[in-house]
């Protein structure tokens, strides 16, 4: 996983500008009109702090003066700090609610975008990589929006802002000041490129620590079934120590920038002091104005030095909106065509594979189907039958369009599956796969994922014909019994049950059965597959399976061999006529093979 994990971060480009962060642009366009007016209160507080360094001054330089207009001088320093606080607190309000909003709002997008993706996609990223940028990128992004863009332009204008209120306080003093900046420009340029890719390749190792966990704890059974804790233990460690590396890299060059950076800036400011307390001994100014001085060069260098500080949370900011930008801008092979046509409804259930030939992009020298072509008839009941590998998962597949064939056609009712919209047609299917899928929710609401809409009184008439009610019944809350993550209260046939419920509540016109009864015993598979049999009278039916009893009855037995079909026909036909079905059959019912 380690090995992996690393050639994706190699292949990644690296962040290279803040202009990344332009990506974030639809997401904030919507809501201009919050962003403007926490523009309108970032620039309120801001102009007050400039203000209130003239305050300071007044109030210095009017003890020498009456004491009801020094009472004056402090009323109005006051009535500033109240504007000042309450300026604040909405400018903190707008921006805050500003960013969760758009943060949610990319979450959703991003989400959206990765749910319908086709299985090549999740070939070359890891499910535990696109969470992290889910969750731990769009964080990053909620930091910026919601506080750091803020403070940043806050800075701006106060710097902006403070360096004309040093010319007209004391030119001389000023330009001293303007001689600091460029010693501390040049570090923040120079580190902060350094400090950009180490931010990047520091969020790509959190998403691979994430991804190699998620993979870890998601498969726990099978890790611990095989006494592999530690060496799992220890590719995890691995991972997330290079994570940390990463991460300390980070720190390291943030750190020394900002000492750099703030020792220069105070330097700076100690120095001019000196100067200006010279020419306050020799009258050339007030000790006011030396101090508003003073007041505004501490507000100059606190905006550098926070402004050199936001400049690093920009940096990983932009990558991580370059990694979710990437995630968005993902093209799918699999793709729906701009003017779909429509499939009429209810479907008859045709099936169609004309000349198909397909080869999985992982396993592009093998041939996973080879010039197969088969017609399924409304109703009809096939069975797939071979070894493993032969291709009859791979039909089950390109028949949902999970992936489309190189060469030749897929239709249903002689409509290409390429000109139809695959949520239109995936609606005329029900699926029970080898591997049923079991969410961490009720029993219930297991079933009702086959249709949303069903009645209690639906769901429980599909759990009959499963033969599931009975074990559901008996669960401690019943059919309201979670059934915790990937349904690991249940065993693997009462799993491969719920999923049959499903599909039979779905009631769609075409059945795809998977492996649905591989997980059964005797007597538990002899009543789901008269369930099955019933079902599949009104429906046209696939059967892909091993156990060659399960698909005696099948109208048709299509037999497949490395991708090509061999052999078609009843199951008595198919055993009179010798070859590689006759031989799968000796070895399960003569032979005593496993069944």
């Amino acid at each position: 996983m380690a090995r992996r994990s690393q050639t994706q971060l190699d292949d990644r480009p690296t962040s290279k500008r803040i202009g990344a962060l332009r990506g974030l642009g639809p997401f904030i366009t919507p809501y201009k009109g919050r962003a403007l007016g926490a523009l309108l209160a970032l620039m309120l507080t801001a102009s007050i702090s400039l203000i209130l360094p003239l305050a300071v001054r007044r109030v210095v330089d009017g003890f020498q003066q009456g004491a009801e207009l020094l009472d004056q001088y402090f009323f109005a320093a006051l009535t500033i700090v109240a504007l000042l606080a309450i300026g604040t607190g909405a400018r903190y309000w707008l921006v805050t609610s500003f960013g969760e909003r758009v943060v949610a709002d990319i979450r959703k997008a991003v989400f959206d975008r990765v749910i319908s993706m086709s299985p090549a996609f999740f070939e070359r990223i890891l499910t535990g990589e696109i969470i992290s940028r889910i969750t731990t990128d769009t964080t990053l992004i909620l930091s910026v929006i919601g506080s750091s863009v803020s403070v940043a332009l806050r800075n701006v204008l106060i710097l902006l802002g403070g360096m004309v209120m040093l010319l007209v306080t004391s030119a001389k003093l000023t330009g001293l000041v303007l001689l600091i900046v460029p010693a501390v420009v040049i570090p923040i340029v120079t580190l902060g490129r350094r400090l950009r890719n180490l931010s990047r390749e520091n969020q790509d190792w959190i998403a691979s620590s994430s991804g190699s966990a998620s993979e870890a704890l998601l498969s726990a059974q099978t890790v611990q079934a095989f006494t592999h804790e530690a060496r799992t233990r220890a590719q995890f460690s691995d991972v997330t120590e290079k994570s940390y590396t990463s991460a300390q890299r980070r720190i390291n060059t943030r750190a020394v920038m900002t000492v750099i950076v703030i020792f220069l800036v105070f330097a700076g400011v100690v120095g001019v002091l000196w100067v200006g307390a010279r020419d306050v001994r020799l009258g050339d100014m007030s000790v006011g104005e030396l101090v508003q001085f003073v007041i505004y060069a501490v507000m100059v260098a606190g905006s550098v030095g926070a402004l050199s500080e936001i400049w690093g949370e920009l940096q990983r900011a932009a990558g991580a909106t370059e990694r979710l930008v990437e995630l968005l801008g993902s093209e799918d092979n699999v793709k729906d065509p701009e003017h779909p046509v429509p499939l009429p409804m209810p479907a008859a259930g045709a099936i169609r594979f004309d000349d198909v030939t397909f080869h999985y992009p992982s396993r592009p020298e093998t041939s996973a189907l080879e010039g197969v072509t088969l017609d399924i008839r409304p109703g009809e009941t096939v069975a797939l039958v071979g070894p493993s590998g032969a291709g009859k998962t791979t039909v089950i597949q390109l028949i949902q369009r999970f992936w489309d064939p190189e060469h030749g056609t897929v239709s249903i009712d002689g409509y290409d599956l390429r000109t139809l919209a695959r949520h239109d047609f995936r609606h005329a299917i029900a699926l029970v796969p080898q591997d049923p899928v079991i969410f961490a929710a009720t029993a219930r609401e297991n079933i009702r994922f086959g249709r949303p809409e069903a009645s209690d009184a639906d769901v429980e008439a599909a759990a009959r014909a499963a033969h599931a009610h009975d074990f559901l019944s008996a669960l401690p809350d019943g059919y309201e019994t979670y059934v915790g993550e990937r349904g690991v209260m249940l065993s693997g046939g009462q799993k491969q049950r719920i999923a049959i419920a499903r599909a039979i509540l779905r009631d769609a016109p075409i059945l795809l059965l998977d492996e649905a009864t591989s997980a059964l015993d005797a007597a538990s598979e002899r009543e789901v597959q008269a369930a099955v049999d019933q079902l599949a009278l009104t429906r046209t039916t696939l059967i892909v399976a091993h156990r060659l009893a399960t698909v005696k009855k099948a109208d048709r037995i299509v037999v497949f061999e490395d991708g090509r079909i061999v052999a078609q026909g009843t199951h008595d036909e198919l055993v009179a006529e010798g070859g590689l079905y006759a031989e799968l059959a000796r070895l399960q019912f003569t032979d005593g093979a496993p069944t």
